[in-house]
Order: structure tokens, then C-alpha cells, then sequence
């Protein structure tokens, strides 16, 4: 049986579903072009940080304001090892990619509130990006006036960047939002897609000198994704919005899943840092296997085979018995 894995994500064409999340190692050539061979659909480049783009805009001659200015102050006082040093390097990056490979290439801005954006953006499609993954990171707390003042200013930044560019935007959320599937649909009017989740370094408490501290790990290959009850959400909410599962997907299970659950593509990047790119072909043998059992021949026909979401009562009785259960070392609930 002829498959056909194509697929497209928020106006993008691919050959997979698979993509390459946003890592430094995508700035090397040699493992972006195995990757490609892997059978990758896309390559995201490690993202360059608002910080980057604010040093950058003031090159430029634009006016700094206060808060970004502020920005850049707590920057300049904290060393950062960034994958690329500057916006100008990145942008060399962004071009050498997209004239060597054959897959997109995908340029990744970490945060949301440098005024530059619009114009780095820009700059970012003459350089050869076939899309732009904006990755929200909210500021602390004391930023903002309210939560709905976090979401406001993110639609702002993706209203203005989308306004800019003509291909297609990204935005990459975290969990700290009250309600993504709401959040989803207002953002349809600047995004062409969302990937869920965005992670984000564990805060812990070194007990040595009690100081903050922060730790960051690959995801393990045993761990299930956390996503896909978000994705079954979103999915469900807002069909017209294209997802992109990220986050905890290491073998071919968790891609099939993934697109179960309403993703369009997976983004792969700890399990690529432990297996090599060859994790990538693996999962596309999986899929190939899964499709061929099911006797399903496109990723469309794929996606008619989803599991409709937990409806409210079904979603209340799958929590009661979780948290009353009776657990037993190395049980496991199966709803």
C-alpha cells in the first residue's frame, strides 16, 4: 500500500509530520542535512532572544523606550551564552540554512515585547525563513497589571509581526495561561499555527547556599507527552488553528498520539540530542507500520480517525478516580 506522509502546517509543505524543534544543534550543517535525510519536514534554528533584537534595533538608530531599555540593562548585567551572539550572525545562520537544505527552515524569536520585532521579522524573511516560531516567555508578575494584560500585549506583538511578514507566524505558548483554547481562537487573526508546549527551565532551591537556582534536562524517552490533553482542547475548541505537538515526543507512539490528538506535526529535540537523527527515520518507520495496520494511506484519512475529547462528565470521573485511587509501589491507573 502506497502511503503518503505530506502534510502542511499553517501554510508550510512538508514531507513529514516530523520537525526538528528548536535546538543549537540545528546550527550545524552536517546535522541539519541529517536530519533532512532522517526525513525531516522542517528544521527550527535555536532561537535568538529580545534582548538580541533590542541591541540590534538600537544599531539600527531606532529609539530605545524605557521598558526595553530596562530589558536590555538586566541583560547586559547577566552573562548569556547564546547560540548565535548577535542578530546579525543569526541572520547569516537563518540564510547559509535555507540555501543548503531542502526542507524549511524555521527562525525562532524567544519573547514578545521588543518593539523591533516587526522590523527584525522582516529581515528574517529577506534572509530566507520560510516561517518565524515566536516563543512566548512572559516577564515576572510584577510586569504586568493582570493576566489579561500578558495576553493583550502577546496578540499586539503577534498582530504587528504577522502584519510585516508574509510568511507564515508561529507562536509557541508555555502553560501559564489561564485558558489556551480561548487564547487559541484570538489568535487566529495573527497566527498561522501554535505549538504546545514551550518549556521552560524547573526552578529549584539549592539548599547549599539557599539561592534560586534552575535546572534544565532533556525530557526522558520513558515519560509519556504532557500535551496531548491540550491539543485534544484546542483541537476541539478551535479546529480552524493548525497545531504543532512539542514537548516529551521520543519514539514513534508518542508522534502517532500526538497527531491523534489534534496535532498536524510533532517537534522532535531530546530524543534527537540522545538517539541522533536516526530517531527521526524511526518514528517515520512507526507511523508507516501504524497507517498500513489501520489500513490508512494519508495523514487526512488519519486525522478522520480521532478520538472525540473526554466530555465534561467523562473529564470529571477519569479526575475522581485518579486522585482516589489506591496505589500499590509501581501501579499504574488505566482509565
Amino acid at each position: 500500500m502506497q502511503l503518503q506522509l505530506k502534510t502542511s502546517f499553517g501554510g508550510l509543505s512538508l514531507a513529514s509530520p516530523v520537525i526538528v524543534g528548536a535546538c543549537p544543534m540545528s546550527l550545524n550543517e552536517q546535522a541539519r542535512l541529517s536530519m533532512q535525510n532522517a526525513g525531516a519536514g522542517a528544521i527550527v534554528l535555536p532561537s535568538l532572544f529580545e534582548e538580541q533584537v533590542i541591541q540590534w534595533s538600537r544599531k539600527t538608530g531606532r529609539v530605545i523606550p524605557a521598558r526595553e531599555a530596562n530589558i536590555l540593562a538586566r541583560a547586559q548585567r547577566t552573562q548569556h551564552n547564546w547560540a548565535c551572539p548577535d542578530a546579525e550572525t543569526y541572520l547569516a545562520c537563518v540564510n547559509r540554512a535555507s540555501s543548503l537544505q531542502e526542507i524549511p527552515i524555521i527562525a525562532s524569536l524567544n519573547g514578545f515585547t521588543a518593539g523591533g520585532w516587526t522590523d527584525f521579522a522582516g529581515e528574517l524573511q529577506e534572509a530566507g525563513a520560510a516561517a518565524i516560531e515566536l516563543n512566548v516567555h512572559p516577564l515576572r508578575s510584577s510586569e504586568y497589571e493582570s493576566s489579561a494584560n500578558i495576553e493583550t500585549t502577546i496578540l499586539d506583538a503577534v498582530r504587528d509581526i504577522n502584519a510585516a511578514i508574509s510568511i507564515p507566524l508561529f507562536v509557541k505558548l508555555g502553560r501559564n495561561f489561564t485558558s489556551i483554547p480561548h487564547l487559541a481562537r484570538q489568535l487566529l487573526s495573527g497566527a498561522q499555527g501554535m505549538v504546545l508546549y514551550g518549556r521552560t527551565p524547573t526552578v529549584d532551591i539549592c539548599l547549599d547556599n539557599i539561592k534560586a537556582a534552575t535546572r534544565w534536562k532533556l525530557t526522558s524517552a520513558s515519560s509519556e507527552p504532557e500535551s496531548l490533553d491540550i491539543l485534544m482542547q484546542v483541537h476541539g475548541y478551535c479546529p480552524a488553528m493548525p497545531l504543532a505537538a512539542s514537548g516529551g515526543i521520543s519514539h514513534a507512539d508518542h508522534l502517532i498520539k500526538a497527531l491523534l490528538a489534534g496535532a498536524d506535526v510533532a517537534m522532535v529535540t531530546s530524543a534527537i540530542y540522545r538517539e541522533g537523527p536516526d530517531i527521526i527515520r524511526s518514528m517515520i518507520d512507526g507511523l508507516n507500520r501504524f497507517m498500513e495496520t489501520h489500513r490508512i494511506q494519508t495523514l487526512a484519512e488519519l486525522q478522520t480517525q480521532r478520538p472525540i475529547e473526554f466530555n465534561s462528565h467523562e473529564d470529571r470521573a477519569c479526575y475522581i478516580s485518579a486522585l482516589a485511587a489506591r496505589l500499590k509501589p509501581g501501579d499504574r491507573i488505566v482509565p
